[in-house]
């Protein structure tokens, strides 16, 4: 279920990041077309994947030290 969970996480964060891109961009005079958003929001989501695996290495090394003093 871990695995379900973390699909599931990505896709609604991809899912809202493009929807708030499709909201934001707009405001601030951005005319971006639907693909390049697309686009956006995966690289977004990628980068999102990544800085949650490094914090959770962090963590974890960081339990794993406080574990053996």
């Amino acid at each position: 279920m871990s695995l379900v969970e973390s699909i599931a996480n990505v896709a609604v964060g991809y899912c809202v990041a493009v929807g708030t891109q499709l909201l934001v961009f707009p405001l601030f005079g951005l005319e971006v077309s639907l693909t390049d958003n697309l686009a956006i929001g995966a690289i977004f989501t990628l980068v999102s994947i990544g800085r949650s695996y490094c914090l959770r290495r962090l963590f974890e090394a960081i339990r794993m030290r406080c574990a053996t003093t």
